[in-house]
Order: structure tokens, then C-alpha cells, then sequence
């Protein structure tokens, strides 16, 4: 692999973080590619709403390209954590048959309540972020994103759960 080669891969194996990112924020989703990523961040490890069987987070969805940014709020819950596992398994599922007719697509977290992203698995993959409930807008992103971004986004999981305090355990179907 020559050093272009090189450098490439690397910067898609570990795309830089997003500039408005501070320190103590937590991602629990970062799709990136060399130039622009949507990226899923905590408000607070604090839930804003708590029952006995569900927690309830604030955070945001944040686009950064050279051609839109923006932030929206996008709430979720301890519920959807698990469907954000189960929909990466479900990702990686459809990536392994190549006779689709249709991309799988699927919406996190479920529509309708909060923002929420809509993920298109193409080739470059699309990521959606819809601003539903409030402005209406929607914004597509394509992303070429590297062979390890399932990966990577559950290990950003297993540390948002492990920050919130919600076990993989205790949610069926969820991968620690």
C-alpha cells in the first residue's frame, strides 16, 4: 500500500472528530467519511424523563459538510438504544445478501415522536435527518463510509450505554 493508500485508509478508519464536539460530549452515532458526517450527541448523561422501565435522553443530531451544517434536537430512550443494535445487526444482515432489490432502509429512533435519521444502506450509503415534528426539512447526506463503521458504532454504543448507566443486558435482542 503506497502512503496515499495509507493515509486514506487510516483517515477512514478513525475520521476526525467533528470540530463543535467538546471533550466531555458523548457520540453515541458517528457516520463519516473524509468530508462530512452526521453525528448523534448526548445533551447530558442525565435522563430528562425517567419511568421504571424507561429512561428518556436529549440529545442532537449534528450534519457537518462543506455544503450544510446544522443541529437539530433529537430525543430518545433507553428502548431505542436497543433498536439502534438490533438495526446495525440488521444492516450488516442485508450487506451479506447482495440480491436485494431494494436497499434496506430503516428510521432511528422511530419516527414521528422526535428528529430522527433515516438510514438508506446504498452504495455510498444515505443518511437522512428529519426534522419531523418541527421544520419539516430534511436533510440527505451520502456517506462512503469505511468496512469497519459497524463496528465502530457498536463500540460507541456499548460506551453511551455504559455512561447512561443501561446495560445491553437489559434489553433482549441487544449485543453487549
Amino acid at each position: 500500500m503506497t502512503e496515499p493508500e495509507s493515509l486514506l485508509s487510516a483517515c477512514r478508519r478513525f475520521p476526525a472528530m467533528d470540530t463543535n464536539t467538546q471533550p466531555d460530549e458523548i457520540e453515541l452515532i458517528r457516520l463519516a467519511d473524509l468530508t462530512q458526517s452526521i453525528s448523534v450527541r448526548l445533551r447530558s448523561t442525565e435522563p430528562t424523563l425517567e419511568t421504571p422501565a424507561v429512561r428518556h435522553y436529549d440529545a442532537e443530531a449534528v450534519v457537518t459538510s462543506g455544503f450544510v451544517n446544522g443541529t437539530v434536537h433529537l430525543g430518545f430512550d433507553s428502548e431505542d438504544l436497543s433498536d439502534w443494535g438490533r438495526l446495525l445487526d440488521a444492516i450488516e444482515e442485508a450487506e451479506q445478501e447482495a440480491d436485494l432489490d431494494e436497499p434496506f432502509t430503516a428510521d432511528w429512533p422511530r419516527s414521528g415522536r422526535t428528529a430522527y435519521l433515516r438510514f438508506i444502506a446504498e452504495d455510498p450509503y444515505v443518511v437522512e435527518v428529519h426534522d419531523g415534528t418541527s421544520t419539516q426539512i430534511v436533510v440527505s447526506v451520502p456517506l462512503d463510509m469505511g468496512e469497519e463503521w459497524i463496528a465502530e458504532s457498536r463500540e460507541r454504543l456499548a460506551a453511551a450505554r455504559a455512561a447512561l448507566g443501561v446495560g445491553a443486558e437489559d434489553h433482549p435482542g441487544a449485543r453487549p
